[in-house]
Protein backbone atom coordinates (compact mmCIF):
# COMPACT_ATOMS: atom_id res chain seq x y z
CA UNK A 1 0.00 0.00 0.00
CA UNK A 2 2.82 2.45 1.06
CA UNK A 3 4.76 1.62 -2.42
CA UNK A 4 1.68 2.27 -4.40
CA UNK A 5 1.41 6.29 -2.59
CA UNK A 6 4.83 6.22 -3.17
CA UNK A 7 4.18 5.49 -7.09
CA UNK A 8 1.32 7.38 -7.35
CA UNK A 9 3.15 10.55 -5.47
CA UNK A 10 5.87 10.08 -8.36
CA UNK A 11 3.70 10.05 -11.35
CA UNK A 12 1.34 13.30 -10.01
CA UNK A 13 4.81 15.32 -9.70
CA UNK A 14 6.08 14.03 -12.93
CA UNK A 15 3.05 14.98 -14.80
CA UNK A 16 3.03 18.42 -12.69
CA UNK A 17 6.99 19.14 -13.63
CA UNK A 18 5.54 18.41 -17.42
CA UNK A 19 2.88 21.20 -17.76
CA UNK A 20 5.49 23.42 -15.97
CA UNK A 21 8.21 22.76 -18.45
CA UNK A 22 5.81 23.00 -21.11
CA UNK A 23 4.22 26.29 -20.07
CA UNK A 24 7.11 27.48 -20.08
CA UNK A 25 8.29 26.95 -23.56
CA UNK A 26 5.09 28.25 -24.39
CA UNK A 27 5.54 31.32 -23.37
CA UNK A 28 9.12 32.10 -24.21
CA UNK A 29 10.48 32.76 -27.80
CA UNK A 30 9.08 30.85 -31.03
CA UNK A 31 11.53 28.40 -32.29
CA UNK A 32 13.43 30.06 -35.03
CA UNK A 33 12.84 28.15 -38.29
CA UNK A 34 15.04 28.44 -41.86
CA UNK A 35 14.11 31.13 -43.65
CA UNK A 36 13.15 29.12 -46.63
CA UNK A 37 10.34 27.86 -44.18
CA UNK A 38 9.18 31.01 -43.54
CA UNK A 39 8.97 32.43 -46.98
CA UNK A 40 7.18 28.65 -48.22
CA UNK A 41 4.58 29.51 -45.63
CA UNK A 42 3.65 33.13 -46.85
CA UNK A 43 3.78 31.47 -50.39
CA UNK A 44 1.23 28.59 -49.52
CA UNK A 45 -0.76 30.70 -47.30
CA UNK A 46 -1.35 33.83 -49.65
CA UNK A 47 -2.39 31.01 -51.91
CA UNK A 48 -5.10 30.09 -49.80
CA UNK A 49 -6.18 34.14 -49.04
CA UNK A 50 -4.68 33.84 -45.64
CA UNK A 51 -2.68 37.54 -46.03
CA UNK A 52 -2.76 37.84 -41.89
CA UNK A 53 -0.75 34.56 -41.77
CA UNK A 54 1.14 35.67 -45.01
CA UNK A 55 1.85 39.24 -43.99
CA UNK A 56 3.05 36.93 -40.14
CA UNK A 57 5.70 34.79 -42.30
CA UNK A 58 6.87 37.34 -44.74
CA UNK A 59 7.58 40.07 -41.56
CA UNK A 60 9.64 36.78 -39.81
CA UNK A 61 12.14 37.06 -42.80
CA UNK A 62 12.52 40.89 -42.52
CA UNK A 63 13.26 40.64 -38.90
CA UNK A 64 14.69 37.44 -38.51
CA UNK A 65 16.64 37.27 -41.76
CA UNK A 66 17.19 41.44 -42.65
CA UNK A 67 19.89 40.19 -45.34
CA UNK A 68 18.82 36.41 -46.18
CA UNK A 69 18.63 35.63 -49.50
CA UNK A 70 14.75 35.98 -49.75
CA UNK A 71 14.65 39.52 -48.01
CA UNK A 72 14.03 41.52 -50.55
CA UNK A 73 11.25 39.98 -52.09
CA UNK A 74 9.81 39.46 -49.04
CA UNK A 75 9.61 42.99 -48.27
CA UNK A 76 8.00 43.23 -51.83
CA UNK A 77 5.32 40.76 -51.34
CA UNK A 78 4.62 42.18 -48.26
CA UNK A 79 3.51 45.18 -50.30
CA UNK A 80 0.57 42.93 -51.65
CA UNK A 81 0.15 41.12 -48.54
CA UNK A 82 -1.23 44.37 -46.75
CA UNK A 83 -3.25 45.56 -49.60
CA UNK A 84 -4.73 42.53 -49.91
CA UNK A 85 -5.51 42.18 -46.24
CA UNK A 86 -7.14 45.74 -46.44
CA UNK A 87 -4.07 47.16 -44.48
CA UNK A 88 -3.91 49.92 -47.18
CA UNK A 89 -2.06 52.42 -45.02
CA UNK A 90 1.00 49.75 -43.70
CA UNK A 91 0.76 48.70 -47.70
CA UNK A 92 1.47 52.55 -48.25
CA UNK A 93 4.38 52.49 -46.13
CA UNK A 94 6.03 48.82 -46.91
CA UNK A 95 6.18 50.46 -50.22
CA UNK A 96 7.51 53.45 -48.83
CA UNK A 97 10.30 51.78 -47.51
CA UNK A 98 10.87 49.73 -50.50
CA UNK A 99 11.67 52.36 -53.06
CA UNK A 100 13.67 53.68 -49.87
CA UNK A 101 15.88 49.98 -49.39
CA UNK A 102 15.88 48.69 -53.26
CA UNK A 103 15.85 52.09 -55.36
CA UNK A 104 17.23 49.63 -58.47
CA UNK A 105 15.25 46.20 -57.64
CA UNK A 106 13.75 44.86 -60.65
CA UNK A 107 10.40 45.35 -59.22
CA UNK A 108 10.96 48.74 -58.20
CA UNK A 109 8.31 49.91 -60.98
CA UNK A 110 5.45 47.71 -59.16
CA UNK A 111 6.69 49.25 -55.65
CA UNK A 112 5.95 52.65 -57.11
CA UNK A 113 2.59 51.24 -58.76
CA UNK A 114 1.38 49.89 -55.46
CA UNK A 115 2.04 53.10 -53.56
CA UNK A 116 -0.22 54.89 -55.99
CA UNK A 117 -2.58 52.74 -55.98
CA UNK A 118 -2.77 52.28 -52.24
CA UNK A 119 -3.38 56.12 -51.50
CA UNK A 120 -7.54 56.02 -52.22
CA UNK A 121 -8.90 52.08 -51.98
CA UNK A 122 -11.82 53.76 -50.44
CA UNK A 123 -14.34 52.45 -53.37
CA UNK A 124 -13.33 48.73 -52.49
CA UNK A 125 -15.72 49.17 -49.58
CA UNK A 126 -18.91 46.99 -50.01
CA UNK A 127 -21.44 49.86 -49.25
CA UNK A 128 -19.56 51.87 -52.31
CA UNK A 129 -19.16 49.02 -54.30
CA UNK A 130 -22.50 47.79 -54.21
CA UNK A 131 -24.94 50.47 -53.75
CA UNK A 132 -25.31 53.54 -55.69
CA UNK A 133 -23.59 55.69 -52.95
CA UNK A 134 -22.18 58.63 -54.23
CA UNK A 135 -18.75 59.14 -53.72
CA UNK A 136 -17.83 62.53 -55.34
CA UNK A 137 -19.13 64.54 -52.79
CA UNK A 138 -16.85 62.64 -49.70
CA UNK A 139 -13.21 64.11 -48.95
CA UNK A 140 -11.02 63.58 -51.78
CA UNK A 141 -7.41 63.91 -50.62
CA UNK A 142 -6.62 60.68 -50.69
CA UNK A 143 -8.09 60.53 -54.35
CA UNK A 144 -5.84 63.47 -55.29
CA UNK A 145 -2.67 61.79 -53.63
CA UNK A 146 -3.51 58.35 -55.70
CA UNK A 147 -3.71 60.69 -58.93
CA UNK A 148 -0.27 62.73 -58.45
CA UNK A 149 1.41 59.26 -57.17
CA UNK A 150 0.29 56.87 -60.31
CA UNK A 151 1.01 59.89 -62.76
CA UNK A 152 4.86 59.66 -61.56
CA UNK A 153 4.72 56.20 -61.65
CA UNK A 154 3.65 56.41 -65.19
CA UNK A 155 6.27 58.73 -66.03
CA UNK A 156 9.10 57.25 -64.48
CA UNK A 157 8.06 53.38 -66.01
CA UNK A 158 6.41 54.00 -69.61
CA UNK A 159 7.06 50.36 -70.20
CA UNK A 160 6.28 48.65 -66.83
CA UNK A 161 3.34 45.78 -67.13
CA UNK A 162 1.02 47.95 -64.99
CA UNK A 163 1.06 51.04 -66.87
CA UNK A 164 -2.28 49.81 -68.51
CA UNK A 165 -3.67 49.35 -64.69
CA UNK A 166 -2.50 52.77 -63.66
CA UNK A 167 -3.83 54.65 -67.02
CA UNK A 168 -7.35 53.17 -66.13
CA UNK A 169 -7.10 54.08 -62.44
CA UNK A 170 -6.30 57.23 -63.46
CA UNK A 171 -9.22 58.09 -65.74
CA UNK A 172 -11.71 57.01 -62.78
CA UNK A 173 -10.02 59.04 -60.33
CA UNK A 174 -9.34 62.32 -62.73
CA UNK A 175 -13.22 61.68 -63.26
CA UNK A 176 -14.13 61.23 -59.27
CA UNK A 177 -11.92 64.67 -58.81
CA UNK A 178 -13.86 66.70 -61.29
CA UNK A 179 -17.20 65.62 -60.06
CA UNK A 180 -16.20 66.36 -56.51
CA UNK A 181 -15.27 70.07 -57.91
CA UNK A 182 -18.54 70.08 -59.58
CA UNK A 183 -20.30 69.29 -56.72
CA UNK A 184 -18.92 71.89 -55.17
CA UNK A 185 -19.70 74.59 -57.90
CA UNK A 186 -23.62 73.16 -57.67
CA UNK A 187 -23.79 74.27 -53.88
CA UNK A 188 -22.26 77.35 -54.64
CA UNK A 189 -25.02 78.12 -57.39
CA UNK A 190 -27.69 76.53 -54.84
CA UNK A 191 -26.33 79.91 -52.15
CA UNK A 192 -26.02 82.41 -55.31
CA UNK A 193 -22.51 82.18 -54.73
CA UNK A 194 -21.85 82.30 -58.82
CA UNK A 195 -17.71 83.39 -58.45
CA UNK A 196 -17.64 80.06 -56.83
CA UNK A 197 -19.29 78.31 -58.49
CA UNK A 198 -17.05 79.57 -62.02
CA UNK A 199 -14.10 79.35 -60.15
CA UNK A 200 -14.90 75.03 -59.58
CA UNK A 201 -15.69 74.85 -62.95
CA UNK A 202 -13.21 76.55 -64.63
CA UNK A 203 -10.84 74.31 -62.64
CA UNK A 204 -12.00 71.43 -64.34
CA UNK A 205 -12.34 72.85 -67.73
CA UNK A 206 -8.65 73.87 -67.44
CA UNK A 207 -7.08 71.19 -65.31
CA UNK A 208 -8.92 68.09 -66.08
CA UNK A 209 -9.65 68.70 -69.68
CA UNK A 210 -10.29 64.81 -70.97
CA UNK A 211 -12.55 63.99 -67.73
CA UNK A 212 -16.57 62.49 -68.03
CA UNK A 213 -17.81 66.15 -66.73
CA UNK A 214 -16.58 68.57 -68.91
CA UNK A 215 -20.07 69.13 -70.39
CA UNK A 216 -21.35 69.23 -66.70
CA UNK A 217 -18.43 72.25 -66.29
CA UNK A 218 -19.74 73.99 -69.23
CA UNK A 219 -23.56 74.17 -68.25
CA UNK A 220 -22.03 75.59 -64.66
CA UNK A 221 -20.38 77.98 -66.36
CA UNK A 222 -23.52 78.79 -68.45
CA UNK A 223 -25.49 79.43 -65.99
CA UNK A 224 -23.26 81.30 -63.44
CA UNK A 225 -22.35 83.73 -66.32
CA UNK A 226 -25.83 84.49 -67.28
CA UNK A 227 -26.70 84.84 -63.74
CA UNK A 228 -23.54 87.83 -63.10
CA UNK A 229 -24.22 88.94 -66.29
CA UNK A 230 -21.19 88.29 -68.48
CA UNK A 231 -22.63 88.69 -71.81
CA UNK A 232 -19.19 88.28 -73.54
CA UNK A 233 -18.09 85.20 -71.20
CA UNK A 234 -21.62 84.05 -71.78
CA UNK A 235 -21.22 84.50 -75.88
CA UNK A 236 -18.06 82.20 -75.43
CA UNK A 237 -19.24 79.46 -73.40
CA UNK A 238 -21.82 78.98 -75.41
CA UNK A 239 -20.04 78.41 -78.19
CA UNK A 240 -18.28 76.25 -76.76
CA UNK A 241 -21.00 74.04 -75.78
CA UNK A 242 -22.49 74.38 -79.45
CA UNK A 243 -19.25 73.26 -81.22
CA UNK A 244 -18.41 70.07 -78.75
CA UNK A 245 -21.76 69.12 -77.59
CA UNK A 246 -24.49 70.48 -80.47
CA UNK A 247 -27.06 67.83 -78.33
CA UNK A 248 -28.04 66.48 -74.85
CA UNK A 249 -27.52 62.99 -76.53
CA UNK A 250 -23.54 63.97 -76.61
CA UNK A 251 -23.40 64.45 -73.30
CA UNK A 252 -25.21 60.82 -72.27
CA UNK A 253 -23.37 58.72 -74.66
CA UNK A 254 -20.06 59.84 -72.63
CA UNK A 255 -19.48 56.34 -70.52
CA UNK A 256 -17.20 56.42 -68.03
CA UNK A 257 -15.02 53.74 -67.77
CA UNK A 258 -15.26 51.24 -64.91
CA UNK A 259 -12.65 49.81 -62.76
CA UNK A 260 -11.74 46.03 -61.37
CA UNK A 261 -9.65 44.44 -58.69
CA UNK A 262 -9.33 41.71 -60.73
CA UNK A 263 -5.71 42.55 -62.67
CA UNK A 264 -4.58 42.60 -59.04
CA UNK A 265 -1.50 39.82 -58.82
CA UNK A 266 1.50 39.05 -56.66
CA UNK A 267 5.07 40.98 -57.42
CA UNK A 268 6.69 38.74 -60.09
CA UNK A 269 9.89 36.80 -58.14
CA UNK A 270 13.41 38.29 -59.09
CA UNK A 271 15.98 36.55 -59.90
Amino acid sequence: MGNLRKNIKIVTISVFLTIIIAGCKSDGEEIEQPEKIYYDQAQSRMSAGNYFGAIEALEAIDTRYPFGVYAEQAQVELIYAHFMNSETEAAHSAAEKFIRLHPRHPNIDYAYFMKGLSSYTRDRELLIRFTNTDISNRDISGAKESFAELTEFITRFPDSQYVPYAKQRNIYLRNMIAKNELAAAEYYQEIDAHVGAIRRANYVVENIPNSSENYRALKILEESYEALGYAELLDDVRLVINVNYPDEESRENQSERGWSWNFLQRPEKSD
